[in-house]
């Protein structure tokens, strides 16, 4: 055998690279098609926005007022989201939701004006996925003594 024979014979390369292409499509194939069918693929796509609010607190009137203002980041539709109350307290251990924000979407500029109970020691906006089973929190304040 020629050492020149040897060096220019690629007989075999493309064979075992068409084999490693056609198993690397089969595995990523086989990823895409099982994320959807176990219904991953909604809970990619539905992500919390990223939005700031401002909390401010009317503290001589009963219930204490509260109004949130969105002050910045990605407008939110306001179809999903919840006010939430929350107490601190382990007698009484309670959330509370308030709802009424009076645009369709939440843009810069926005505002929730409301009041909470008296026992609420935290206040949250949350976000909850169109799609349903899951809920992030994306503003939080807490209420002043």
């Amino acid at each position: 055998m020629q050492l020149k024979n040897l060096i220019t014979d690629e007989d075999a390369v493309s064979p075992v690279i068409g084999v490693i292409l056609m198993v690397a499509i089969t595995v990523i194939l086989a990823a895409v098609i099982g994320t959807f069918v176990l219904g991953l693929g909604d809970q990619v796509q539905s992500s919390a926005p990223n939005a700031n609010f401002e909390f401010t607190y009317e503290q001589d009137t009963s219930p204490p007022g509260i109004t949130i203002t969105h002050t910045g980041g990605q407008d939110v539709d306001a179809d999903n989201v919840i006010i939430q109350g929350a107490s601190d307290d382990s007698d009484n251990a309670d959330t509370n939701s308030y709802t009424g924000w009076s645009d369709s979407t939440i843009s810069t500029g926005s505002a929730w004006d409301g009041s909470v109970d008296s026992s609420v020691d935290t206040v949250r906006v949350v976000w909850e996925s169109p799609s349903g089973g899951t809920s992030n929190t994306i503003g939080e304040s807490e209420v002043p003594s």
